[in-house]
């Protein structure tokens, strides 16, 4: 059985506050994770899968809150007969030799979720079939799926980490759509908001393994900040019952 402990800690929502979050470049994330790897494969007997099962989450195993789902049976110490499907599966390949703890540190500066709920979160979504989600599949052969993630999960354990995730995308999405609707931004700083999550969300994707091309990127950009500028537009109108915006005198509601 892989020696760290499974699955991770999870984290708490509340780490963040109102405290301002350090911030580095998704470009020099991405080339610190690439050396880590190039001199863990150097430096090192050990497999790439051997150094992160060493590394990977706490150390401390009865710090585990007994809800967060147990292994199904052990860790992957017997190599059970891989399916096709796994065997065949391209996402996180660009992760290999990555840590976990690196991983999430990245996400927690980020975003609100964890490296857990991430990988767990888009392997729901590609191992999803017309009667759900293959939740044993997942757990079974998870250290396959995603290099940073060592042992095996329940199904209940998979469970948990999507509705996490799931739960997580309501609360920062209401939480974001508040902040553009209330008129806290001007348009220019949303402008800058929206670039910053975007750069983000495409940084994670391609780290997934899809492609993107530059004209598909700067596409995607415009109708991103044309729908935003929309709403902001449209919250204008229900901030205020006046006829006149009180910031810039433009008339509102009125017959054109």
């Amino acid at each position: 059985m892989s020696n760290d402990p499974s699955p991770p800690e999870p984290e708490a929502e509340d780490e963040y506050g109102d405290e301002e979050q350090p911030r580095e470049t998704n470009e020099g994330v991405s080339q610190q994770l690439a050396d880590e790897a190039a001199t863990d494969a150097a430096g090192t007997d050990k497999t790439a899968t051997d150094a992160v099962g060493t590394d990977d989450g706490p150390t401390d195993a009865a710090s585990e809150p007994a809800d967060d789902g147990a292994t199904a049976g052990g860790g992957t110490d017997s190599t059970p007969d891989i399916p096709p499907e796994v065997q065949k599966y391209a996402r996180f390949k660009k992760m290999d030799g990555a840590e976990y703890d690196r991983v999430n540190e990245f996400l927690r500066d980020r975003t609100y979720i964890t490296a857990r709920e991430w990988a767990i979160a888009r392997l729901c979504a590609d191992f999803r079939t017309e009667t759900g989600v293959e939740m044993t599949k997942i757990g079974n052969n998870l250290p396959y799926l995603v290099p940073f993630m060592t042992d095996t999960y329940t199904p209940q354990a998979v469970n948990q980490a999507r509705s996490a995730f799931e739960e997580k995308i309501r609360k920062a999405g209401a939480t974001f759509l508040y902040g553009a609707m209330s008129g806290f931004f001007t348009a220019e700083e949303l402008d800058d908001v929206m670039y910053e999550v975007t750069e983000v969300a495409k940084f994670l994707l391609e780290v997934e393994g899809v492609d993107l091309a530059v004209a598909e990127e700067l596409a995607a950009e415009d109708k991103i900040s044309s729908v935003m500028r929309e709403v902001r537009e449209s919250s204008e109108e229900l901030r205020h019952d006046e006829m006149e915006c009180p910031h810039c005198g433009h008339e509102i509601g009125g017959e054109k």
